[in-house]
């Protein structure tokens, strides 16, 4: 808590919660509740170097805000704080405007997603789930021997990607580089911005030789829509499709963090997939791997009883809306056919169609891969001794640590450095 306004202009951010540091490593339920027990719907915030915000956490309010896209935008040039921000603010990766999909509204984000989305849309998903399975077959055998491994670093965390690369038909060569750059530039460090520039000038060329050669691929169909996207729309808005890997990665360790830790869930332990699927809604709706997302007010208006002014960022917790009283399911079993959560959005800038059901294809896929691979898979630690990344946007473990009866590999031959 402060005992001043921060900044002129925001006197409900007296007192406010400091919405960084250890507390977001916290469980999200108790924090949570606690902060809808003192501020509402909708609490004023402190984020990194004390900067006002609004954390939109009543299932109402946050839903009226991805309805109402014309009042609340995802352009973050409108906001009003700019000045107070430095070039390496820890929360930049998240909100510094850039000429993507994401950040674009009104008629220029319609024809940017329906491209993407039309693209995706041609995807065979039973290819897709084919190509899901060779891949976590193929992580799977280089520590299948072992007895042991860190299930985030070494499977979760890459299939996505790995997935999106052999999507993308980019030469299998490049993959290495590629996804260690995109990982560089997710954990927001200094080397961050190197690996933004050299991810953004490879996909520059590499669509330049998709227009001479196109194939049956991704980038190929955005080459060819009708949208008549340029080669830097098109650079600019595979890499957010390669950002959204992140977040089915983080579906994937999450799903896994409940079976292996949620009693309800040992069967499928052991060789059975009928409560994958349950287990997969139940963290979206308690875990779900997208903690947050931001938008910003275009005019001044009143949110939840509170007064928000012209360019006020507003923090939409997901999460937490989800574990609004109104609208969580009485038990666990509701959780497992109830999809009435936001984790996907809602609206106008929501994750379009068929993006979450490509994302669920893929980290179904790789959960059940694994506990057939692994029927005896086990957390090598306590429950308790399993930290979270404190992150204002993400809910992701920081490891994920099993032990299993050692096997022998399918003999996948893997076509990249599985080091990475």
């Amino acid at each position: 808590m402060t005992d001043t306004p921060v900044h002129p202009g925001y006197p409900d951010h007296v007192n406010a919660v400091r919405l960084y540091g250890p507390m977001l490593g916290e469980d999200p339920a108790e924090l949570y509740q606690r902060m809808r027990r003192e501020g509402g719907p909708v609490v004023p915030v402190l984020l990194d170097d004390d900067i006002p915000a609004w954390f939109v956490m009543g299932y109402r309010e946050l839903h009226h805000v991805f309805s109402q896209s014309r009042m609340f935008g995802r352009d973050s040039r409108r906001w009003n704080m700019w000045e107070h921000i430095r070039p390496d603010w820890p929360l930049m990766p998240g909100v510094g405007w850039q000429p993507t999909v994401l950040f674009a509204e009104g008629p220029e984000r319609q024809r940017r997603s329906g491209a993407i989305g039309d693209a995706l849309d041609g995807l065979d998903r039973t290819e897709l789930a084919m190509l899901t399975e060779q891949v976590a077959d193929t992580l799977i055998d280089v520590f299948a021997g072992d007895g042991r491994a860190d299930l985030l670093a070494r499977y979760a965390q890459l299939i996505p990607a790995r997935v999106i690369v052999g999507l993308f038909g980019l030469p299998e060569a490049d993959a290495p580089e590629l996804i260690t750059n995109f990982n560089i530039m997710l954990d927001a460090t200094s080397e961050s911005g190197a690996a933004y520039q050299w991810i953004i000038d490879y996909m520059g060329k590499f669509i330049v030789g998709k227009r001479a050669m196109p194939g049956e691929d991704l980038p190929s169909r955005l080459i060819e829509h009708s949208a008549r996207l340029t080669d830097e729309e098109i650079a600019l808005d595979l890499l957010a499709v390669v950002g959204s890997s992140a977040t089915t990665s983080s579906w994937i360790g999450n799903t896994l963090h409940l079976m292996l830790v949620d009693d309800r869930f040992s069967i499928t332990l052991q060789g059975g997939r009928s409560s994958v699927g349950q287990a997969m809604n139940e963290v979206l709706w308690k875990e779900p791997p997208l903690r947050s997302t931001a938008r910003w007010a275009t005019q001044d208006c009143e949110l939840g009883g509170r007064r928000v002014r012209r360019g006020d960022m507003l923090v939409l917790g997901l999460a937490a809306a989800n574990a609004d009283p109104q609208v969580q399911p009485v038990d666990d079993a509701d959780t497992g056919t109830n999809r009435a959560h936001m984790s996907f959005g809602h609206g106008e800038y929501g994750c379009s169609y068929p993006a979450p059901e490509l994302a669920e294809i893929i980290a179904k896929t790789a959960v059940e891969v694994l506990l057939d691979r692994l029927p005896d898979v086990d957390l090598a630690v306590s429950p308790g001794d399993l930290g979270w990344r404190r992150s204002l946007w993400m809910r992701t473990l920081e490891s994920l640590p099993v032990h299993f009866a050692p096997t022998a590999p399918l003999g996948h031959q893997p076509t990249w450095d599985t080091t990475l």
